[in-house]
């Protein structure tokens, strides 16, 4: 075992250690060495299994206690380990940033949603504190309006559905312009034609009056493309009314007709009637829509502290939504967090430790075992059948030896021992 002892003593005296060095004859050098030391200590024991057993545990420590001792290839060993901790290392900065900013956000909007409630309270008592009109009744306007829009809105009834039923229905007796569009037994004319002609002229008001609602509620709406909805919805409008005005003039017009006389669209457009007609229905109409959306508006300013509170209830319920999605995101950064944590640790754990190069060590260690069976075969003058007892007793040391150290059959190049 001297000569082992030498060698590593020899070694660690060097600048580089045995473990780097890549010049082939000092390698070489070394693998001789063990063989020899194997070779001697078997010739001195005679092959004992015991000694042998000894020297390879002698061999191992030796060689372990040196590797400890080899800092700077621990040091080049450990350097990917010593990265990837940097690696991991910046990714933790990151999630804590992230969280650091989420948990940010999260404040800010507790804040709001705590200011929302406050005020949702405190504008019932102040609301002149957030611009708003103590005075919660009903303006003059909305009841003037409202007064205008109701017998608007009987007349645009009666019209359309006079009008409807005289244009589709109705079997002209005269040709008076006014029995023609004001009929006032129309809607009960139309039931004894049957349900059907009932539905349709007693629906079609409905129609219009649906189309001044979209029209007031597009008006609320800002851009082009509203315009054009609404821009829509009177021409709509007014060439439905042409359609109505036409079929009744045409009416009139073949009632009082010569045989063979026809009605054309020029005969339409030149006659005071159809005219007569569609501004007694578009501008009605027009009229209706615009003090529909007066009273409508108007509505809406009667208790502003409602419509305040209902704003800051939607206002809280969005907020309580972003903060759900930031609440899940910290979770997942915190986890994120943790796991980095635990790679650090490990890495940690591998750095403080060291690093057994298992390549190396069983290079050497075949060497010394090659050694100690060369000197049975060539050194010691036993009976065959001795010589073989004593080899297989040497492999089962030898296997044992690897076993007990975890290296049999070990395809690594490396093993790191943590440091606990």
């Amino acid at each position: 075992m001297g000569a082992i002892k030498k060698i590593f003593k020899l070694k660690n005296s060097e600048p580089s250690n045995f473990l780097t060095d890549t010049t082939g004859e000092a390698r070489e050098q070394v693998r001789i060495t063990y063989y020899q030391s194997g070779y001697g200590a078997s010739k001195k024991a005679e092959g004992n299994p015991v000694t042998f057993g000894v020297g390879l545990h002698n061999l191992f420590n030796t060689f372990e206690n040196l590797c400890r001792k080899q800092l700077n290839e621990q040091k080049i060993l450990k350097q990917p380990y010593i990265e990837s901790q940097e690696r991991e290392r910046t990714e933790l900065k990151k999630r804590e940033t992230a969280k650091s900013i989420y948990e940010d956000q999260i404040k800010g909007i507790e804040d709001k949603i705590d200011k929302a409630k406050f005020e949702i309270i405190d504008v019932k008592q102040y609301p002149d504190k957030y611009g708003i009109d103590s005075d919660k009744r009903p303006k003059a306007q909305f009841y003037i309006g409202l007064f205008l829009l109701l017998p608007i809105t009987i007349y645009l009834f009666v019209f359309y559905i006079s009008a409807t039923y005289s244009a589709f229905f109705k079997d002209f007796e005269t040709d008076s312009l006014t029995a023609a569009i004001f009929d006032s037994n129309a809607f009960a004319k139309a039931i004894s034609d049957g349900w059907l002609e009932a539905i349709f002229v007693g629906t079609l008001p409905f129609v219009f009056m649906g189309l001044g609602y979209l029209v007031h509620m597009f008006h609320k709406i800002k851009g082009w493309k509203s315009i054009i909805k609404i821009a829509s919805l009177y021409v709509l409008t007014f060439i439905f009314d042409v359609i109505l005005a036409y079929l009744i003039e045409k009416k009139i017009f073949l009632y009082d007709a010569v045989l063979g006389q026809q009605f054309s669209p020029a005969d339409a457009l030149g006659s005071v009637n159809f005219w007569g007609i569609i501004f007694a229905g578009f501008v009605v109409y027009i009229i209706w829509g615009l003090v529909f959306d007066f009273v409508m508006k108007e509505h809406e300013n009667v208790d502003k502290v409602k419509v305040f509170i209902l704003n800051q209830k939607e206002t809280i319920k969005n907020a309580i939504k972003k903060k759900g999605e930031l609440t899940i995101l910290v979770d997942t950064v915190e986890k994120e967090i943790t796991a980095i944590k635990g790679k650090i640790t490990e890495l940690q754990a591998k750095i403080d430790g060291f690093i057994f190069p298992v390549k190396e060590y069983l290079h050497y260690h075949y060497q010394y075992v090659e050694g100690w069976y060369q000197a049975i075969n060539s050194e010691l003058q036993f009976p065959i059948k001795q010589l073989d007892e004593i080899r297989e007793n040497c492999e089962v040391v030898a296997l044992k030896h690897l076993e007990n150290l975890n290296l049999k059959d070990l395809e690594v190049q490396n093993i790191i021992y943590e440091k606990k």
